[in-house]
């Protein structure tokens, strides 16, 4: 590539320009500008040749019109190896233009704000930036293309060690990575004005073609495995606030791993669904114990005490701002990995923050408030799957008795207790419960029997006047007739099973209530 002569810089941020631009000078370059990026250059008495003088044609329409001429796409797109171009360029007087720097206005930072109009979020829709970064893109060949403050440094050190050239291969680097900013940019643009059509509560349509846009927060230590790379992207705070994680603060304790986050979203996908104060504590994806009680510091010894062999390194998730006596108790607990929580008062966060490998992390309270899932998203070779997120929970008052016996009002409670943490529990999925705390939780057994047997291990003797609750139908009768050898009196699920009458059939003969909830929540 021939050294770079002429550069055309326009730029909603402008952080770090200035360095650059300097840097640019110092190596011979030509300078052309727009507006308020012109304005500060010659304040700063930097030689600038502003566009209307390069065009010959003045900005237009209050600033919507300024780069899209031909003399500037045409300085930009010309192939530098192509006669019959560079015979257009000198007989149409074209000036080459070799280095574009834009960043585009901010459209998602105004998206982000509350209460902001359409017609101000329209105003920062970019189109001639789009356009200039797109142009230099395309003729990487012959033209840098610099659209982010991050590259100045990078960029200007290449200059000055090739005397002002950049080679090829960082030409077509800074090309990949301009188109993946055109594509994020429009990507935010139809999120957030479909987010804006479409009415509140209504179930998301699936659009012939999908876009994913998402920009990364953080590279991690590692993926679900030390010799696998990950990092953590999140959605654009499209609503006027920040949803779920995009609002989290780490308070304590050595950088996330990509497992710990996969772990803190279960704890705080499960915690949100009840009212009272509640705990989980969560390893895998899986949780190890549930509790509500009076109190956080009860639902978590509760929650703790189910299976505290398998909660060691576990990620705890509250739904209650941590008061002194949870901390005190979550403190006494042993190894854990994350605490989650809307909240901490000063005295628990010093308690908490004596474990010096304790990562203890703050999510705004509207995260516990309910799924904020548009859709789930799960890669298969090749493509991806959608889906609507499973965010529904049926009512105990729909549920069908196909029994006899009627079940108390604790075991009532229990029940809908045990089908609401059922539906965070890997398939196949058995949750025993009793005064509205996990004894027994039997998670992603390929068969629903081996389940059942493992959730009645861990509970032991605390089966007895418990209940159980599965995610799925009870294909044949073991499984329920040895929950009932356990001491279990009550059970929920979904039914529809072709031997539901010889698994209903354990029950009556037991004299124990079976409610049928005629939907099911697998989770793979």
């Amino acid at each position: 590539m021939k050294r770079i002569r002429r550069a055309l810089i326009s730029v909603s941020d402008k952080e770090r320009l200035i360095p650059f631009v300097q840097g640019l000078r110092r190596l011979g370059v030509q300078i052309i500008s727009t507006g308020g990026t012109a304005r500060l250059l010659k304040g700063e008495r930097i030689p600038v040749k502003e566009i209307a003088q390069f065009t010959g044609s003045p900005e237009m329409l209050g600033g919507r019109v300024k780069t899209l001429h031909p003399k500037v796409h045409g300085g930009i797109l010309a192939r530098r190896e192509d006669r019959e171009h560079l015979a257009q360029v000198r007989k149409l007087g074209l000036e080459l233009i070799d280095l574009v720097v834009v960043n585009l206005y901010p459209f998602e930072q105004t998206a982000a704000r509350r209460g902001v109009s359409l017609p101000e979020l329209i105003e920062q829709i970019d189109i001639g930036g789009v356009a200039l970064i797109r142009s230099a893109a395309k003729n990487f060949k012959s033209v840098g293309i610099v659209c982010r403050p991050s590259q100045y440094n990078p960029v200007l050190r290449e200059l000055e060690k090739n005397g002002g050239r950049l080679t090829e291969t960082t030409r077509l680097k800074l090309a990949v990575e301009a188109f993946a900013e055109t594509g994020y940019y429009d990507s935010v643009i139809h999120q957030t004005l479909a987010h804006r059509t479409s009415p509140k509560g209504s179930a998301p349509d699936f659009p012939e073609r999908i876009i994913l846009g998402a920009s990364r927060r953080q590279i991690l230590r590692y993926g679900e495995n030390p010799h696998q790379p990950g990092s953590w992207y999140q959605w654009p705070a499209i609503s006027g606030r920040m949803e779920g994680w995009s609002g989290a603060k780490q308070l304590h304790g050595k950088e996330l791993s990509f497992n710990n986050l996969l772990d803190l979203d279960a704890a705080l996908q499960m915690v949100s669904v009840f009212k009272k104060p509640s705990a989980v504590v969560v390893k895998h994806m899986n949780p190890c114990g549930a509790a509500s009680a009076g109190s956080l510091s009860a639902a978590f010894t509760r929650a703790f005490a189910c299976d505290p062999l398998s909660a060691f390194g576990g990620i705890v998730g509250l739904n209650r701002p941590v008061d002194s006596q949870a901390a005190k108790a979550i403190h006494s607990a042993g190894f854990l990995e994350c605490i989650i929580a809307p909240g901490y008062e000063a005295g628990a966060l010093r308690i908490l923050q004596t474990k010096k490998n304790l990562r203890i992390l703050q999510v705004p309270a509207s995260a516990f408030r309910g799924s904020k899932r548009c859709v789930e998203i799960k890669q298969i070779a090749g493509g991806f799957l959608v889906q609507k997120p499973d965010d529904r929970l049926s009512a105990l008052g729909r549920w069908r008795l196909a029994t006899g016996s009627k079940p108390t009002a604790g075991e009532r409670r229990d029940l809908a207790f045990a089908w609401a943490v059922a539906k965070f529990v890997r398939s196949n999925a058995i949750v025993i419960a009793k005064g509205e705390r996990t004894v027994g939780i039997g998670a992603g057994q390929t068969s629903r029997v081996d389940s059942v047997l493992s959730a009645v291990k861990k509970a032991g003797p605390r089966a007895r006047g418990a209940v159980l609750a599965s995610d799925g139908f009870f294909p044949k009768p073991d499984g329920p007739a040895f929950a009932v050898k356990a001491g279990v009196r009550a059970i929920v699920q979904p039914g529809g099973s072709v031997q539901d009458a010889e698994v209903i059939r354990v029950a009556r003969k037991a004299r124990i209530p079976m409610l049928l909830t005629g939907e099911r929540h697998f989770r793979h």
